[in-house]
């Protein structure tokens, strides 16, 4: 089994990125977090930088196992309530969090907010992460269809975050599922997943020789839909298993 990656992060239109991409590897296993701030200049950034680096560091130590994620998600919440103390931001702070775990038996996933996570086996899309958000709120009680989120004018409005207290955990993880060859794996923040659909990113998944190709590909449909549209910071990370 052969694990490639790539992952790009840039501002868009924005003054400031407020997105943090981040990756590891541990002997054989690996890791991939992304990360998107809520909260404007600084607080944003800060909030998606520190629960990245929490994410990797904690990777660092020993590697992906059953308990990695959940202490992921639970201590970066901690220590990003601890700083929006320190630095008087409680509730501006925020972020979202997306983070892929991999090693030579499985593979698993977490999220929180509305960054995806997008798993295709093969040329094709077996499941995304669903947001949290209003749109998909809406769409879960069937309101509206699942392709009218990426215009809905709600879209921005998350309702599950990082840096938010929580009564209970609000993030998800996933059932850990086999690791295959012909996966692949997309983590991406809603500037990225909102200008390209999921039939163009099938369609990139065909043509391209190797994950770097897939992001490239990607990425000019990306920047050629958000043109003139003051276009959010956008970031993407490609893993493929081969």
């Amino acid at each position: 089994m052969k694990v490639t990656y790539c992952g790009i992060t840039n501002k868009g239109d924005r003054i400031n990125n407020e997105d943090s991409i981040a990756s590891a590897e541990w002997k054989k296993d690996y890791c991939f977090v992304l990360a998107d701030g809520l909260g404007g200049h600084e607080k944003g950034e800060a909030a998606s930088k520190l629960v990245t680096d929490t994410a990797v560091e904690l990777f660092r130590k020993e590697g992906f196992n059953e308990f990695y994620l959940r202490e992921a998600f639970e201590i970066g919440q901690e220590r990003l309530l601890a700083r929006q103390i320190e630095e008087r931001m409680e509730g501006d702070m925020k972020t979202t969090l997306v983070i892929l775990g991999i090693n030579d038996r499985e593979v698993n996933w977490g999220h929180i907010g509305d960054s995806r996570l997008y798993h295709f086996h093969g040329k094709r899309i077996v499941k995304h992460t669903y947001d949290h958000s209003v749109p998909q709120m809406l769409v879960n009680i069937g309101e509206i269809e699942e392709k009218d989120i990426r215009n809905h004018p709600d879209r921005s409005r998350v309702l599950k975050v990082m840096g938010m207290e929580w009564e209970h955990p609000f993030y998800e993880i996933a059932e850990p599922i086999p690791s295959l060859q012909g996966q692949s794996f997309l983590l991406c923040t809603d500037g990225f997943w909102e200008n390209i659909e999921d039939e163009e990113m099938i369609n990139c998944l065909k043509k391209a020789k190797s994950v770097y190709e897939w992001i490239e590909y990607m990425e000019e449909i990306v920047v050629r839909k958000g043109e003139d549209k003051d276009m959010d910071n956008y970031s993407a990370i490609g893993v493929w298993i081969r």
